[in-house]
């Protein structure tokens, strides 16, 4: 019998032959290890969106003018973003002319938006003009179709008519209801400021679309912009009243532009980075959701049955304008990757 020479290299001894996993069972194996950061990312926009929902009970809790909030808001908020600019600038250079162009003309837009949404808080009530602020939803595709020719989704076909029978609802039109004069004229301002938000989008998307030149600077130099809009409209409708807001009306403002201005953009932004454009979109539905609930909690606000119903019926239609059904439908049944991108802050206020 021979023994083993001990210089000769000793054969690896083999190794199991691995089974290749099926498919479904890989995919099950995610659904049940969801990853952490897209964890984080859906706890994040979820986050914005709660900061967006009480924009509105800290409006009417203020109890400030349209037009002194709408500017104070936007100058506050220009303060606390300073900072972030000037860092934003040394990492990738400064907004180039045209970019700042869009963003004042944006701006411009934002400001009718801020002005009109406020005033309509005090007519309708808080989650009424935050669900009806949505209308954006229509007009951003809209302005893409008549200016830009885009074509048309059928989705969108199918939320025109029901954010129509919503807002009719909500107004007081298709139901009957007596609901008042203020309701009507408030359910007018906040389309008015729908139709302003959705302008705002589109002009972002297009500058966006020409050059990438980073979000905050833009974002500042609309809100200066907003700022001076809703100056110029507060010359036609009684002015601006600084002197008499009290420490308490300060102290909400302040956490108006912070926590609706600057720190929701900062968790939505955040989070939006690590999700697709749809999914983010399709969860800041909660935001008009949460503004409704709060506002009945808080506020004490209370509804006729028609309008509830109308709000829902919007609710449904900007789901339906976001594609969140196709979204979370194609992701629960694995159908792969989801491309239905949206634009900028095309989701709900």
């Amino acid at each position: 019998m021979s023994t083993p020479d001990p210089t000769e290299p000793v054969p690896p001894e083999p190794r199991p032959e691995r089974v290749p996993q099926p498919e479904t069972a890989r995919r099950s194996a995610r659904a049940r290890r969801p990853e952490p950061s897209a964890a984080l990312a859906i706890a994040a926009v979820l986050a914005g969106a709660l900061c967006l929902s009480v924009s509105a009970i800290l409006v009417k809790l203020a109890g400030v003018d349209a037009a002194t909030t709408a500017v104070l808001r936007c100058a506050i908020a220009v303060i606390a973003l300073v900072p972030l600019a000037l860092a934003e600038r040394a990492r990738h250079g400064g907004l180039s002319r045209s970019g700042i162009l869009w963003a004042i003309a944006a701006g411009v837009a934002l400001g009718v938006d801020y002005i009109a949404w406020t005033a309509s808080i005090y007519l309708v009530g808080a989650g009424v003009a935050t669900v009806l602020v949505n209308v954006q939803v229509i007009v951003l595709p809209l302005l893409a179709l008549i200016i830009d020719r885009e074509r048309v989704r059928w989705r969108f076909i199918i939320a025109v008519p029901l954010m129509l029978v919503g807002v009719g609802l909500v107004g007081g039109v298709l139901s009957g209801a007596e609901v008042g004069d203020r309701a009507v004229f408030g359910t007018v301002l906040a389309l008015i400021a729908g139709t302003g938000y959705g302008i705002y989008l589109f002009l972002t998307r297009r500058a966006t679309r020409r050059k990438a030149e980073g979000t905050i600077q833009p974002l500042i130099w609309a809100s200066a912009s907003a700022a001076v809009t809703a100056s110029i409209i507060a010359m036609f409708t009684g002015g601006l009243h600084f002197t008499g807001i009290s420490p308490r009306s300060w102290m909400l403002l302040i956490a108006l532009a912070l926590l609706g201005q600057v720190v929701a953009w900062l968790f939505i932004n955040r989070g939006s980075t690590g999700l697709m454009p749809s999914v983010t979109s399709s969860l800041l539905l909660i935001q008009p959701v949460f503004a409704l609930v709060l506002s009945a909690l808080i506020l004490a606000e209370k509804l006729t049955v028609a309008q509830v119903i109308g709000a829902v019926i919007v609710l449904v239609a900007v789901s339906v304008a976001n594609g969140v059904w196709h979204v979370w439908s194609s992701r629960l049944g694995g159908g792969g990757t989801v491309s239905a991108p949206t634009g900028p802050g095309s989701g709900p206020r």
